[in-house]
């Protein structure tokens, strides 16, 4: 569990909320339900050097820069946590967090295992959730269904299955089988935590052993 119980001034305001899933689990279209109902919560913007998909403005979904800008700005430790993911460079501005915890705002950070450990590393208080697919052959219909190369499509399964591996490392779970009842339990856990991750684990386990596979 990442939730360690230490608070910095960064956090006093706002709250912090890591949510992390496998790509195809429907991390993004989830978090985008729940803000919407909740005009206190928000989505941190990150910094990355891919460029925009179809649809994505700068500023808004993210803040796109060049790698010697995201360079020049880890160097000068201006990141709570980056990372690479497929081939292109992402990170959390400190500034944009303190800004709004300071606002009062509560702010999910929708990030990787590796991101969520550097929060836990800056000693920030956050409560981390974990979003599964129903099972495998579900999550390789659903990237198969975004129309990537087959080679794309099975690089992501082996990315899926690591990820999901470091699902212990959180304070909850959710299965993303039904949307409307995953949105539900997303939005009960933010508003008031109810139940603990080695419930959960017990009631999985199946499901997880299917993820997982040796």
């Amino acid at each position: 569990m990442l939730n360690n119980g230490t608070s910095r001034n960064l956090n006093e305001a706002g709250r912090l909320f890591i949510i992390s899933a496998p790509s195809g689990a429907g991390k993004t279209s989830l978090i985008k339900t729940v803000v919407e109902s909740d005009p206190n919560l928000i989505v941190s913007i990150s910094h990355t050097t891919r460029k925009p998909r179809i649809g994505e403005k700068d500023k808004s979904d993210y803040f796109f820069i060049s790698k010697n800008e995201f360079v020049l700005m880890a160097e000068n430790n201006e990141f709570l946590e980056k990372a690479i993911v497929f081939d292109h460079h992402y990170g959390t501005s400190i500034s944009f967090v303190k800004t709004n915890l300071a606002l009062k705002k509560n702010i999910i950070l929708e990030i990787d295992w590796q991101g969520a450990r550097s929060i836990e590393r800056a000693g920030l208080k956050s409560t981390s959730i974990f979003i599964l697919p129903p099972s495998l052959h579900e999550l390789e219909r659903r990237l198969k269904d975004r129309g990537d190369d087959p080679k794309i499509v099975q690089r992501r399964m082996r990315d899926a299955i690591n990820e999901i591996t470091h699902y212990g490392e959180y304070d909850y779970l959710i299965i993303n089988d039904d949307f409307r009842v995953a949105a539900d339990t997303l939005t009960s856990i933010i508003k008031q935590p109810s139940y603990e991750m080695e419930d959960q684990s017990a009631k999985l386990k199946p499901l997880l052993a299917e993820l997982m596979p040796k």
